[in-house]
């Protein structure tokens, strides 16, 4: 990974005002954020949200979706699991929350150039990164493919954001929308007519090994893990992740060292 990308700047600590909430799909919310911590974020960064409720002790860890650094305002998508978040998905305009971040190592983008091609997979969840990445990277000039991988049409998201930066296409697994089958089905066709420049993923583990197995030579293929964290600083070890070909036992933790790895560096 390119070392630019690994420079991280300090975690910093601000209690963000929601400009706005909405919910998306089924127990899918997107919420939009202000403050200056905007300036700092990079595409496949998290935040550390507070839950505003003090039997939540932990932090929720949601990745950032789109970055809009003129008017400081940044946009979180987030899927109702557990009763942390659905306290937050609570929340009104006009509130604050308590934030760190931007946290973690995002995606790489100086690896491609105007001219060349990327291909973007995600699955569910996985999907919200992707947007702010594709932004950057039409930006530049590189002509961006999304695949995106749900379990069936009413969990459909983001779909028209990542189309304003390119051709998408959208798996499900039940064939209610889309192409049935998993993100694998396209990908696979995709690859006898394109030699993609730059790989950049983030979904289930399932969907992750698929791209880590496929791509595991490609110089410039990156997989954005979801893990459950407690610090988010990298102090506990809870969310670690093992290194392959490793002579001796080795680790990385998502939080710190990740989010993003590189294709053939960890164990799935």
């Amino acid at each position: 990974m390119n070392s630019s990308c690994k420079d991280k700047t300090s975690v910093l600590k601000e209690d963000l005002l929601i400009v706005s909430q909405r919910e998306i799909a089924p127990r899918i919310f997107e919420m939009k954020l202000s403050g200056e911590m905007v300036l700092d974020m990079a595409p496949g960064q998290f935040l550390h949200l507070r839950v505003p409720d003090p039997s939540k002790l932990l932090r929720r860890p949601i990745s950032i979706c789109q970055i809009d650094k003129v008017n400081k305002v940044a946009t979180i998508v987030y899927r109702v699991e557990r009763a942390g978040t659905a306290i937050l998905s609570q929340l009104k305009a006009g509130d604050r929350i308590d934030t760190m971040g931007p946290q973690g190592n995002g995606f790489d983008l100086s690896v491609v150039s105007a001219g060349q091609t990327a291909l973007l997979i995600g699955g569910g969840i996985g999907v919200p990164p992707l947007v702010e990445t594709a932004k950057q990277l039409a930006a530049k000039g590189v002509e961006v493919i999304s695949v995106l991988g749900f379990a069936t049409k009413d969990a459909v998201i983001l779909e028209e954001e990542l189309s304003a930066y390119g051709k998408v296409y959208v798996t499900t697994d039940d064939g209610s929308y889309g192409t049935k089958g998993y993100v694998s089905t396209v990908v696979d066709e995709l690859t006898k007519e394109y030699s993609f420049d730059a790989i950049y993923s983030c979904g289930a583990p399932g969907m992750l090994k698929y791209v880590d197995q496929k791509f595991e030579n490609h110089p410039h293929a990156y997989l954005s893990m979801e893990s459950r964290m407690a610090c988010g600083m990298g102090a506990c070890y809870a969310c670690v992740v093992h290194l392959r070909n490793a002579k001796e036992a080795a680790n990385k933790r998502v939080c710190e060292d990740g989010p993003v790895f590189e294709t053939g560096q960890i164990i799935l």
